[in-house]
């Protein structure tokens, strides 16, 4: 159905008749990109590709999808259970759920990103060294605390629990079950998401980012030990405000690392048994694995230290490991006394030994690769992506 008031053809004038014409022979030309366009482009997009935070979500969700594949595969194929269980078998298969996932969600953040998976801070020089050296680095630092709890008379030790073959089997199996620990834990944390927020993080983010973390623990009022985490929010905003006002260079590291530690503290407090001086501990853990990246130029001494670390603590020497006391351990040992010296049901991480322990590691550290040029920060910008 036609306009009531569209004019007669005959009612044009020859002027109108050829200025549409003259309008209709000329090609489209698209007007230049709008404000709009430009908007939404600036908010996905940055100097080195898809900004940091939408790179975060995109591999949260990935990582999320298939970890529910996985787990409902290990699950249907009787893998896993519902029942919680901590043992060597248990936490194998529960670990290897997670690990795929990574994988799964890092080939394919990478590939949106255009880099490699070892981009994601797992080059470097002399690898093997490094994770190898991570290994001593973590049994030796546990061990020093076991022994200073045992010094104290805070950790007495019971009758060795196992014997023959079944020293060697399960400690072969708690070994594999922790080496996926390290590698999924600071795959996620010291690998990709330290790369990726380094690139894409200033202080007002990593502000906002703290401030959501423990928005939620007071809204929600949930987990154990939540004080540690405040804490290490408010232990990094000082050192982090400092080097965005000096516009410190690679201050986007530093900045990095205040947030992931304090997120891996955060989940955490989801672990029963665990105090506030454990939780604190794991994210100051967390904080001296982010200074092995920049000081080793990748996340493999972190990998090595955090496996080792927890295969002392759960299996050689049979303590709690986040508030979790495991089946099927070398050693027997039980706190004593007071909660702050013995850690309690959260284990040596709970005691206020372990912020010495951790301090000497970070000394350590310093002391055997500070005098190195410390890592370079080689992310392409859109530009080299581009080609």
């Amino acid at each position: 159905m036609e306009p009531e008031n569209q004019p007669h053809p005959s009612e044009t004038s020859p002027a109108e008749d050829q200025v549409r014409a003259s309008l209709a022979s000329q090609p489209f030309t698209p007007p230049p990109d709008s404000q709009l366009s430009r908007g939404v482009e600036w908010a996905f997009l940055g100097s080195h590709g898809l900004r940091a935070g939408w790179a975060v979500l995109i591999a949260y969700l990935l990582f999320d999808f298939f970890k529910l594949v996985a787990g409902t595969v290990f699950f249907v194929a009787h893998l896993v259970s519902e029942k919680p269980e901590f043992t060597p078998r248990a936490a194998f298969f529960g670990e290897l759920i997670p690990f795929l996932a990574m994988v799964g969600a890092a080939a394919l953040a990478a590939r949106l990103q255009q880099h490699r998976i070892l981009d994601f801070n797992l080059t470097g020089p002399r690898r093997s060294l490094h994770f190898l050296s991570g290994l001593a680095f973590g049994f030796a630092a546990l061990s020093a605390l076991v022994g200073a709890l045992a010094w104290g008379h805070w950790l007495s030790f019971g009758p060795v629990a196992l014997s023959g073959a079944e020293i060697f089997k399960l400690g072969a199996h708690w070994a594999a079950a922790f080496l996926l620990v390290g590698c999924v834990e600071e795959g996620m944390f010291r690998a990709y998401l330290q790369f990726t927020l380094t690139r894409g993080i200033n202080f007002w983010w990593a502000l906002g980012a703290e401030a959501v973390l423990c928005l939620d623990l007071v809204v929600f009022a949930k987990g154990n030990g939540v004080w540690g985490v405040y804490v290490i929010a408010l232990a990094g905003l000082a050192p982090c405000l400092w080097l965005h006002l000096k516009r410190t260079e690679g201050s986007g590291f530093w900045q990095a690392a205040w947030v992931t530690s304090t997120f891996f503290g955060f989940i955490h407090t989801g672990n029963n048994g665990e105090n506030w001086i454990g939780i604190f501990a794991a994210a100051a853990i967390g904080f001296v694995f982010c200074v092995s990246v920049r000081l080793t130029g990748s996340a493999w001494w972190a990998i090595g230290c955090h496996a080792s670390w927890d295969w002392a603590e759960t299996y050689f020497y049979g303590t709690a490991d986040s508030g979790m006391v495991a089946q099927g351990h070398y050693l027997s040992t039980t706190p004593v006394g007071n909660v702050l010296w013995s850690g309690g049901t959260d284990g040596p991480e709970g005691s206020l030994l372990v912020l010495g322990v951790i301090l000497l590691m970070l000394a350590a550290l310093l002391a055997i690769y500070g005098h190195r040029r410390p890592a370079e920060e080689t992310v392409p910008t859109r530009e080299q992506l581009a080609g």
